[in-house]
């Protein structure tokens, strides 16, 4: 099977404008780029201008498509509206908002500072409430409707995680956010829906997250009962799907895409996948003889 074909038909995001924040590179980037295939204008933020411009000039070359990088630290909420009003001045209106900008550290909880704690929770949970305040106002009170939120979130937003303490505590906040506007905002014509990725490796963020080595030693395809890990493009499908007038039905859900991997940690007894087939049979007939007595 390939992993990487495109799902939707061409052009079934032709005359949608979106933004996308974190949208310089990894998974951001290649939800980006499909957006851009299927015929939809984009606009990426992020701090850095310079990751911006050069990805927004790659991705134009390479899809034809329109992308506009903007400027923006989504954990001010001044900057957010200057970048919301600076895309709406350069596409008409905006239709689609992808919270995207994340931030994590693989730490023990007791070694992080205040400051670093807050940070996480300021670009993921702030940045993701900024944003969506900054373009929920305005399409309320522009009476805009027809308009989608999809955040993205985490499988550990619902179950918590060691050692990502900030990032689980923001982005259960995201979760709970997504799920409580999907009820309050659709009277306004806005969806609200969620995806919670499982292992997607991208070159800057597991650099950082599980340096050198740490990520062989790791492998975090042997925890997916599908012994793999996930192809960009299976996000994008699932994104795209997600933002598109397909999922007009579809509100305040968080779909996961993780190859089951989230499920079988869950699982008490899973770890029994360990059980050499010999050993089941010497199990079973111990059960048994425990059974004739």
């Amino acid at each position: 099977m390939n992993y990487t074909n495109k799902m939707l038909r061409d052009g079934a995001l032709e005359g949608k404008n979106i933004v996308v924040t974190g949208g310089g590179s990894g998974l951001g980037k290649s939800m980006t780029k499909y957006f851009l295939e299927l015929g939809a204008k984009v606009a990426i933020t992020s701090r850095n201008i310079e990751k911006l411009q050069n990805t927004a000039k790659e991705l134009e070359a390479e899809t034809g498509g329109t992308c506009l990088p903007l400027q923006c630290d989504v954990r001010h909420y001044s900057e957010v509206e200057a970048m919301r009003d600076q895309a709406i001045e350069a596409f008409g209106s905006i239709d689609i908002l992808l919270n995207n900008a994340a931030g994590n550290f693989i730490s023990p909880t007791e070694r992080l500072s205040a400051n670093a704690f807050d940070t996480i929770i300021d670009i993921v949970l702030k940045g993701t409430k900024n944003c969506t305040l900054a373009f929920g106002k305005h399409w309320i009170d522009t009476k805009y409707k027809n308009t989608t939120v999809l955040n993205i979130v985490t499988t550990y937003a619902w179950t918590g995680s060691a050692y990502v303490v900030p990032s689980a505590s923001a982005k259960a906040g995201v979760l709970a956010m997504t799920r409580s506007l999907a009820v309050e905002w659709a009277k306004y014509g806005m969806r609200f829906n969620a995806i919670a990725p499982g292992p997607f490796p991208t070159k800057g963020a597991w650099d950082r997250l599980v340096p050198g080595d740490l990520a062989e030693k790791l492998d975090f395809s042997k925890r997916v009962p599908l012994s793999r890990t996930g192809e960009h493009q299976e996000l994008a499908n699932l994104a795209a799907y997600l933002v598109s007038d397909f999922s007009a039905y579809v509100n305040g859900e968080v779909i996961t895409i993780d190859g089951g991997e989230w499920i079988k940690g869950a699982g008490q007894f899973n770890l029994l996948e360990q059980v050499p087939e010999e050993m089941w049979d010497q199990l079973e007939a111990m059960i048994r003889s425990k059974k004739n007595k």
